[in-house]
């Protein structure tokens, strides 16, 4: 089978090359084409995943690796496609930083005004490549990282009906790590979460049917054992009878973490834009230890993820064990769920049918579904009580102006977008947002 990855010069896509080389059994994916408009990164990526493949023990099967510029070229004869791409690169993800952040609000690429940036960028390539894959690979499965992974997903979703799915590892480590706390195993255990992509909660933890959340949030102890206690603080956490996704520190200590975010002498964007480059130079010269260098970078930036809010709630440094990848596992699944018919519950971001009430049924929610060939299908949840309802409802419609502002070029609906979010909350501040958004990033010229 063929995998077609989308942003194949991205820095995470040895994390999917090692899982692909460690799958065994039939359907296994045989031959990986990596497509970039960067050669230089293609360049570099394709010579970490060389060194990943010459330490295969003797007699493993190995895996085809191909790269091209050509987006037509790479998706012909695609049985799924991976797109994980970051339209503007990570410079436009430092100047969304810094834009947002000269008036007070919050920057995060997936998060407020940065991610509603973000959005507007990403969202008309993304909908040129699913008109593409419906195109040049109708039977194909694409399976989404690209960030906001739940507008995205729907973007896509347009065009590709059920065949789009999205994922995202934050429930994944979420629901492991209480798991672990519970001296549970997360493979055995049912988690209910529910919400939007890096908006979403654990609502219940299931063992052997026993709903285990409860013992969690009547131990302050416990609570405050694991990343997100610590992050939220065990007060907070059994107020709301559930463990929120990281991302929601983001809306809930907002004005603490804007605080913290203008005060670092560089933000996350500016960070990670200087470590790679420094990476990618390093890694195209013949000389250097391509693995080496990309495992030592790996581990600074997984160290360094989410830092000003953990500094800000006192939580610490990253467990050990949260250091690893986790949404290369989510794909490998996804894509042995659908190839193999190996029943497999995921947490994905997928149409919504019936499941939430309070939201339309082409609205990509987050929940655990069921995914067998014929594909993901969402497990009935509970409702959201009012607080997380009210929170869902308004991000869902601030990404609906940007789905608008993106398919029709109305710079009113961006506008909107910013105004409603619940981190801008400021008609002014939204249009200087526009402002300085349409005048950094070329991209955003469609706006008008």
């Amino acid at each position: 089978m063929k995998l077609t990855l989308l942003g194949g010069g991205g820095f995470r896509v040895p994390l999917v090359h090692a899982a692909l080389l460690a799958d065994e059994g039939p359907h296994r994916i045989t031959h990986l084409t990596l497509h970039d408009l960067d050669t230089a990164r293609l360049t570099a990526i394709t010579r970490v995943l060389a060194d990943q493949a010459a330490r295969l023990a003797p007699g493993t099967p190995g895996l085809t690796v191909t790269s091209t510029t050509d987006l037509d070229e790479a998706l012909r004869g695609a049985d799924f496609v991976f797109s994980a791409i970051r339209v503007g690169g990570l410079e436009g993800r430092a100047q969304d930083e810094r834009v947002a952040l000269a008036e007070g609000v919050l920057g995060q690429e997936t998060v407020g005004a940065g991610g509603i940036a973000y959005g507007l960028r990403t969202v008309p390539v993304a909908t040129d490549i699913a008109r593409r894959v419906a195109r040049l690979a109708p039977d194909a499965w694409v399976i989404n990282f690209t960030n906001p992974a739940g507008l995205v997903t729907e973007a896509m979703s347009h065009h590709l009906g059920g065949r789009v799915l999205g994922i995202c590892d934050s429930p994944v480590g979420l629901g492991r790590r209480v798991a672990r706390t519970l001296g549970a195993d997360p493979a055995e255990a049912w988690i209910d979460y529910v919400g939007l992509n890096h908006l979403g909660w654990v609502r219940g933890l299931r063992v052997a049917g026993r709903d285990e959340l409860p013992r969690l949030l009547a131990d302050p102890e416990l609570l405050g054992s694991f990343e997100e206690g610590r992050l939220f603080g065990p007060d907070w956490l059994r107020s709301l009878g559930a463990i929120p996704n990281e991302y929601l520190h983001y809306y809930y200590f907002n004005r603490e973490t804007v605080r913290a975010y203008r005060e670092v002498e560089k933000t996350r964007g500016a960070f990670l834009l200087e470590q790679q480059a420094a990476f990618y130079a390093r890694a195209a010269r013949p000389d250097t230890p391509a693995l080496d260098l990309w495992d030592g970078t790996r581990a600074e930036r997984e160290a360094t993820y989410m830092a000003e809010n953990r500094e800000t709630a006192g939580a610490g440094e990253r467990a050990a064990e949260d250091l690893s990848g986790g949404y290369e596992n989510v794909a490998l699944a996804l894509m042995r769920a659908i190839a193999r018919d190996e029943r497999a519950t995921l947490i994905l971001n997928v149409r919504n049918g019936t499941t939430l009430s309070v939201l339309d049924a082409e609205a990509v929610i987050e929940v655990p579904c069921l995914v067998d060939a014929n594909g993901a299908h969402p497990v009935a949840v509970d409702p959201l009580p009012g607080h997380a309802a009210g929170l869902v409802c308004a991000v869902k419609a601030v990404e609906r102006e940007v789905l608008a502002a993106a398919a029709s070029g109305s710079r009113a609906s961006a506008v909107k977008a910013f105004a409603t979010h619940p981190l801008v909350d400021s008609v002014t501040v939204a249009r200087r947002l526009v402002e300085g958004y349409t005048a950094v990033h070329p991209g955003l010229a469609y706006l008008r």
